[in-house]
């Protein structure tokens, strides 16, 4: 009994002992390993969050690898297409186009494919290998450029038009810098003998932050500014010569490259947002013009020019030719330059129609302005007595609209380049013609962003073949293509689009087919699925014309002055009309400088109300 407690005792002693030697080893090992932490032996240790090459190796090996992780997530795009071009932006669906001098209005379905992708994730060692370009061998910077056309129109080709270069070398290379030290900053403060390091980034990088709140230029930089660009590089030297974990300096540049895509895509739709407003609105001077004729027109005398020639407005035998606007000095160089170039002017009769607003300031202006010995009219809109109740109800001024539409060259094939063109259509007042103009049987109309450069004699002898519109066709672009936005209505898919600037009207066979009346009823119709009306008037007009339009010859107008750069100059001299379709209009400041000019001859410089306004268009 006694050596069965004795043999008892023992185990449970040995027992006790092996706990406390436990015990005591765990306390040792939990002082030692913050003291090895902080003594910074474990820089000498291998771990999988690091960079597995040998600590005498790290100084070379790690430091590539870190700027091939960099190279590979990098922009794909060149430095300068990222300025201005952020892939990530997104918009609406539909592209289409503006009044006169506004905007390409956005509400048609743009083609299901784009034509970039975005980048890949593979790890290609090449830079641009993220990048897809498109099946059908185009460049990447076209592509890009098309893309930007895509979805902001014009603006991009007038942004890179008049790019500046930069100039502010030394601001761009300091930008650099911070961004490189804001990626390694975290990752050097995570260890504890750098603490210097740590410190001396840290200050480098507020120093630059306070140089960029007080200075955006080179101009402005601070004298001192050379040295603290040298002391950021050394201590970015330094931090690449560290065992830096690859993935937080992944993830660190990551965050500052979406941040500044962000901050690029803003300014991008800002950019662009501000380019429409300028093109939407009229400019100060051309409403200081329309103001200051309007106060004189009710301090003149009355005068009675017009009744010796009224006559003239309701004879058929004369050419009357219409023209709907709401800015005196476009219509004044439309009837001016048709003019200058007529062989005859005695039997020219223009029909200038606008609204209220506008009408005393464009009566006084061809008052004040002659043009040869031909006679001009002008109308007030909203005061016309039209015979027909519902039509009447419509008499409100609505200029031509003008849509932007996107489309594959090649219907159904979706890596077919994507091409934009420019079309204008009638608004509603184009189809109260029949009914202002009674007595005429033919009318030309033009738009008031045309500058006729030939005589316009010969569209008289035109035989339309029963036809009624006597238009230029698109016949890149077919009816098939647009039914997206024509729906599924029975029409002939390959029939051509038509556009407006340059229209001769067969009023007498119009009145025959009411047209008037089936523009009502189609646009009745669309109004109920359709919620913008700048869809209904481009469904409308192209439908209501199905199978009447008679195709002028191409020579007879050139189209793009207002939206394209690269218009042949030797097609602009032998076109007998320049029509500056687009929303860079010739009398805006944002117009293509180089086709300005031939509109710009045809202004009566000479008035005084024009010096008074600062009219230097």
């Amino acid at each position: 009994m006694k050596g069965g407690a004795s043999s008892y005792g023992f185990a449970t002693k040995r027992r006790w002992r092996c706990l406390v030697i436990g015990v005591l080893g765990l306390v040792i090992l939990s002082m030692l390993v913050p003291l090895v932490f902080l003594l910074g032996l474990h820089n000498g240790f291998r771990s999988a969050g690091y960079v597995s090459e040998q600590q005498s190796s790290a100084s070379g090996d790690q430091s590539s690898h870190v700027h091939e992780v960099i190279r590979k997530f990098g922009p794909t795009f060149p430095k300068d297409v990222l300025r201005n071009f952020t892939s990530k932006a997104k918009n609406k669906t539909i592209h289409a186009g503006s009044k006169r001098d506004s905007q390409p209005k956005e509400g048609f379905p743009m083609p299901p494919h784009s034509i970039l992708q975005s980048p890949s994730s593979t790890n290609d060692s090449k830079v641009g290998a993220a990048l897809k370009v498109p099946l059908y061998g185009t460049n990447v910077l076209d592509a890009i450029g098309k893309l930007c056309e895509f979805k902001f129109g014009s603006y991009c080709l007038w942004r890179e038009e008049h790019r500046e270069e930069m100039k502010d070398s030394m601001v761009k290379k300091l930008k650099d810098q911070l961004f490189v030290a804001r990626a390694y900053y975290p990752s050097i403060a995570k260890f504890p003998r750098q603490d210097k390091l740590s410190r001396e980034l840290k200050q480098n990088i507020q120093e630059l932050e306070h140089v960029f709140s007080e200075s955006s230029t080179d101009v402005d930089l601070p004298p001192q500014v050379a040295k603290k660009l040298q002391r950021m590089e050394a201590a970015i030297a330094k931090a690449k010569l560290l065992p830096v974990e690859c993935n937080n300096v992944d993830k660190k540049l990551r965050q500052i490259y979406d941040m500044t895509e962000d901050e690029a895509e803003f300014h991008m739709k800002q950019s662009a947002f501000l380019y429409q407003l300028a093109v939407q609105t009229m400019p100060k001077s051309l409403h200081c013009l329309s103001m200051r004729l309007t106060g004189e027109y009710f301090r003149s005398p009355p005068n009675d020019t017009e009744l010796s020639v009224a006559e003239k407005y309701i004879d058929p035998t004369l050419h009357h030719y219409v023209i709907f606007s709401n800015n005196v000095l476009a219509s004044s160089v439309v009837i001016n330059s048709t003019v200058m170039h007529a062989r005859e002017n005695v039997n020219q009769v223009f029909h200038v129609l606008t609204d209220e607003q506008n009408y005393f300031a464009m009566k006084l202006w061809f008052l004040r302005n002659t043009f040869k010995v031909a006679t001009v009219q002008v109308l007030n809109i909203e005061h016309l007595k039209l015979e027909n109740h519902n039509k009447a109800s419509l008499l409100r001024l609505s200029l031509p609209e003008e849509f932007r539409v996107s489309f594959h060259s090649v219907d159904g094939l979706p890596v077919a380049p994507v091409r934009t063109e420019y079309i204008s259509t009638f608004s509603d007042s184009h189809y109260l013609l029949p009914d202002i103009f009674r007595n005429l049987k033919k009318v030309v109309v033009l738009e008031d962003d045309v500058v006729v450069q030939k005589d316009l004699s010969a569209l008289w002898s035109l035989d339309l073949g029963g036809k009624v519109n006597g238009a230029l066709q698109i016949c890149a672009l077919k009816l098939g293509q647009l039914k997206k936005y024509l729906g599924e209505n029975s029409y002939n898919k390959n029939s051509c689009a038509w556009v407006s600037g340059l229209n001769v009207i067969d009023l007498v066979r119009w009145r025959e087919l009411d047209l008037t009346e089936t523009f009502q009823k189609l646009a009745q119709e669309l109004t109920v699925h359709e919620a913008s009306t700048e869809a209904v008037a481009l469904r409308a007009s192209l439908l209501s014309f199905e199978g009447l339009i008679y195709a002028i010859d191409g020579a007879w107008a050139l189209s793009g002055l207002g939206h394209d750069y690269g218009v042949d100059i030797q097609s602009i001299s032998k076109a007998a009309i320049l029509h500056y379709n687009g929303n860079m209009k010739p009398w805006l400041e944002l117009g293509i400088p180089k086709y300005r000019k031939y509109w710009k001859k045809f202004l009566n410089r000479e008035d005084q109300f024009l010096s008074e306004c600062n009219v230097n268009s």
